[in-house]
């Protein structure tokens, strides 16, 4: 387990939070299945509840508000040094701002946008909260990435805004670049599978560590969720596709021997 206090670099997956209608129903999931304690916060956090391993925020999850009828999921928030610079990148990119820029108390400045092809995001300027405080343990977040609908117009609009280069993997049956910021993997840019259903939009997934993959699996479904398949193996680790018990989509991610465990990991 590796605590983090610094700001993240600008384009850095620094963040993950969870909007549903049954906050108390997600909390008991989240926590049973990588035993968060998370915190809820008052009323002038809209009760936000902190979820914490050994004291550190690792993500966020909140209840949907009254009168917006949002289909849940986790959102992939993307450091920024200056929100309001960043925003005016994304519109002048071709995408759009979905929520404008806005102070979260003294923890953030932050705004959710979204991509040419329709791929919802969030922008955080860090304050007090700089974002995810643990990496390499089970719980923490593992992995950020984004599907989308049309993989020619999602990679300059990332370029642009973000800075990033690309290291392209992509095989006989799929379109995927590693996202790199100063050489260093980062995220993911992927092409939704030609075989996924129409209704299937432009998205960004999160990946969480789990200590064994199979094990998480057997918890997803005891806690009410789902799981895609089985859990398989991949060079950078052993994955298997859920859903929670609200039907929000997710990854989870444990070491494998091909991927070897990451530096500091600690169960």
């Amino acid at each position: 387990m590796v605590f983090r206090n610094e700001r993240w670099p600008d384009g850095t997956p620094s963040w993950v939070d969870l909007m549903v209608p049954d906050q108390a129903k997600a909390i008991a999931f989240y926590s049973g299945l990588f035993g968060w304690d998370v915190q809820r916060g008052g009323a002038e956090t809209g009760f936000y509840g902190m979820a914490q391993l050994r004291g550190r925020p690792v993500a966020g999850i909140g209840q949907t508000p009254p009168g917006q009828d949002v289909p849940p999921f986790w959102t992939t928030y993307l450091a920024v040094s200056d929100v309001d610079r960043t925003a005016a990148a994304v519109t002048e990119a071709g995408g759009r701002i979905v929520t404008p820029v806005m102070e979260v108390l003294k923890e953030s400045r932050m705004a959710i946008a979204a991509d040419p092809t329709g791929a919802v995001f969030g922008l955080w300027e860090a304050g007090n909260h700089i974002g995810t405080q643990v990496v390499a343990a089970p719980g923490a977040l593992a992995w950020n990435e984004c599907h989308s609908r049309d993989y020619a117009a999602a990679k300059p609009f990332y370029e642009e805004v973000f800075g990033y280069g690309f290291q392209d993997i992509s095989g006989d049956d799929f379109t995927y670049a590693v996202l790199l910021l100063d050489g260093r993997p980062v995220g993911g840019l992927g092409a939704v599978p030609g075989s996924a259903p129409p209704e299937v939009p432009s998205y960004w997934s999160a990946y969480f560590w789990a200590a064994d993959a199979d094990a998480a699996a057997a918890k997803v479904a005891e806690l009410g969720g789902s799981v895609e398949g089985k859990p398989f193996d991949s060079p950078y680790g052993r994955q298997v596709r859920a859903t929670d018990d609200q039907g929000v989509p997710f990854m989870v991610i444990a070491p494998n021997e091909q991927s070897g465990e990451p530096e500091g990991w600690a169960v």
